[in-house]
């Protein structure tokens, strides 16, 4: 076990911690953890690609602790009512499409690989800036208000953008499959 895989594995099992802290009221602590957490994913995936430590568990386990992450703030979020539902239900809508599209095409016979688009990444990183924000402005009491609106602006834009890119590379490699050599 190489010493990114662990910090992402931390980064798993603070989840349910940080959905508790939110839903207890205890949201500087949500706020802090959530902050590390984000954090972590950088420290882990700079440790892996710079000292040569990468491995394929890894590979696995990066991506699913960023949709475990994410999912459950945003759900979490959306329950309390500090996030709005529809942004919610976008954003974990398209991580079921995705994972979905994949194991269909596994199930069929034709696996997918999908590979982190740009517009991915900065979907992410929107994503967890908004939580953040979000998180502060609980955590601190401060008005966010225009910040809130403009991020949620920007990931409603680029979740939408990525679902499009990968639906359609999804397609492309479906019926390419099918159409066999000419």
């Amino acid at each position: 076990m190489s010493i990114p895989n662990l910090i992402t594995l931390a980064r798993i099992l603070a989840v349910p911690v940080m959905v508790w802290a939110i839903t207890a009221g205890e949201l500087k602590f949500a706020f802090v953890l959530f902050l590390l957490a984000g954090l972590s994913d950088l420290v882990d995936g700079f440790l892996a690609k710079r000292y040569g430590m990468a491995t394929e568990l890894g590979a696995y386990l990066d991506p699913l602790a960023d949709k475990a992450l994410i999912v459950s703030i945003y759900v979490t979020l959306g329950v309390i009512g500090a996030l709005p539902r529809w942004l919610v239900i976008l954003v974990v809508s398209r991580d079921i499409m995705i994972v979905s599209a994949v194991m269909l095409s596994w199930l069929v016979g034709n696996p997918v690989t999908l590979k982190p688009l740009a517009v991915s990444k900065l979907n992410t990183v929107a994503q967890i800036v908004l939580a953040l924000v979000v998180l502060a402005s609980l955590a601190f009491a401060f008005d966010a208000w225009w910040a809130v609106q403009a991020l949620t602006a920007l990931v409603a834009i680029l979740t939408l953008a990525s679902v499009a890119i990968y639906v359609g590379e999804w397609v492309r490699h479906m019926n390419g499959a099918k159409a066999g050599p000419p």
